[in-house]
């Protein structure tokens, strides 16, 4: 969310970042909101300054006996009286107004993001690995886990409708063993602390890191209570330091957690209808950074490199995208996407995404922090990313490591956590 104070000061900046997102300039319309607002909020002052001082000139005007100047002051005082209420009520409509509307803009990218339109605009950071050569035609995940008898996505349609899956024995312990080597990875060796954060939050938390009010027909809303199913570990943990002053000497944080997350997927339809890579519940590993503003650049280096690590643990091929400005979400400065290679599919798909927004979110939340030499609070900024998405990283491993007779060879990194298991079958 932007400061109108910034937007006052910058115009020209302003208009030149959303022209690189593709949008129309706005600075006029949101500053002559503002000019609405000021101008309201003047008039009140001046017209409770006026009340004040007529009240007290009634007291002088009756002990001078001056009946006639008593008269017209206290008409004067209860002419502005009845005529607040209106402008208050008019002031409120104002600010709801500018709220709305800076509430509804998305983030500015960073000089250095690539501008385009769309995902044709992205341009490739690096790769790691190379695609695994079969000597058979690869199958799909869900040809594999279907063979197996261990992923049985028609009772779950019969349980919760469609994208839902039901997997069964070793994929399911598979499935909890990727997780259990994600958190270890970034606890034990990037320095993250675990959360075990709640899954249903409130409105303030969801419009904190920007889902709402833009999004909320991806969300599912929870009744009673009036709660929301997180999207993402990012809405829990980074409303962690809402409305709070953290010192800097604490800075940067590192959480990580491994939840389940619910999406609508509401613009999705006909789209990967088969298989695990588009499903309404599914486990993710979060990663989330409340940085200094010097700090972020760095920190989203470094986020980039801990979600990649995942992936060469595992040793799976991937490539590094940073993404457009067309592309990226509403809340991010700059986005990496990782991509990992799914022979099945015989292409790349996403499996993390790590951003950097900024002050963005910050704004939206109050979170800030007191520098370390003293002086006014400023606002943190705050990165999130995927470390990685639980179900897209057992669909790679599926095809990646499957065998010509069906069944799948567990990667090293996953066999301690797997009981010794080496090699999923049917049974």
């Amino acid at each position: 969310m932007y400061d109108v104070k910034w937007i006052r000061d910058n115009p020209g900046l302003f208009d030149e970042g959303r022209g690189r997102r593709g949008l129309a300039p706005l600075s006029a319309t949101i500053l002559e909101l503002d000019d609405r607002r000021r101008g309201l909020v003047g008039k009140l002052q001046s017209s409770q300054e006026r009340r004040n001082a007529a009240s007290k000139e009634i007291g002088q005007a009756k002990a001078q006996k001056d009946e006639a100047r008593a008269q017209a002051l206290m008409a004067e005082v209860a002419s502005l009286k009845a005529s607040m209420p209106a402008d208050e009520e008019a002031l409120r409509e104002a600010e709801k107004a500018l709220f709305d509307q800076l509430s509804s803009i998305p983030n500015l990218p960073l000089d250095d993001v690539p501008v385009g339109a769309d995902e044709h605009a992205n341009v490739e950071r690096h790769r790691h690995g190379v695609a695994p050569a079969f000597t058979f035609p690869p199958q799909e995940h869900f040809q594999l886990g279907e063979a197996l008898g261990q992923m049985d996505f028609e009772t779950a349609a019969k349980i919760s409708g469609a994208r839902f899956v039901v997997l069964r024995k070793q994929l399911a312990r598979l499935e909890r063993a990727l997780g259990q080597y994600m958190l270890d990875l970034h606890t034990g060796e990037h320095g993250y602390t675990e959360v075990n954060p709640p899954l249903l939050v409130r409105d303030d938390a969801v419009f904190g890191t920007n889902q709402l009010p833009k999004f909320a027909e991806d969300l599912f809303r929870v009744q009673p209570g009036d709660f929301w199913l997180i999207p993402t570990a990012e809405v829990s943990l980074t409303n962690l330091v809402r409305d709070q002053i953290t010192g800097e000497e604490e800075l940067p944080l590192r959480l990580t957690a491994l939840t389940h997350c619910f999406r609508a997927e509401a613009g999705s339809a006909g789209r990967d209808t088969r298989g695990m890579i588009r499903q309404h519940q599914f486990q993710k590993v979060e990663l989330v950074s409340i940085t200094t503003p010097e700090q972020s650049r760095d920190e989203h280096e470094r986020m980039l490199a801990c979600a990649e690590a995942v992936l060469k643990g595992l040793d799976l091929h991937y490539r590094v995208m940073t993404l457009s400005t067309g592309d990226m979400g509403f809340g991010a400065q700059k986005t990496y996407d990782i991509e990992v290679w799914l022979p099945g599919q015989d292409q790349f798909r996403e499996i993390s995404s790590c951003s950097v927004c900024g002050d963005f979110q910050a704004r939206r939340m109050n979170a800030r922090s007191r520098p370390k030499s003293g002086g006014a609070p400023r606002f943190v900024h705050t990165l999130n990313g995927s470390g990685v998405a639980v179900g897209r990283a057992l669909v790679a491993v599926m095809e990646n490591y499957q065998n010509e007779d069906g069944s799948i060879t567990v990667p090293d990194r996953l066999v301690p956590y797997m009981g010794g298991v080496t090699r999923i079958e049917k049974r």
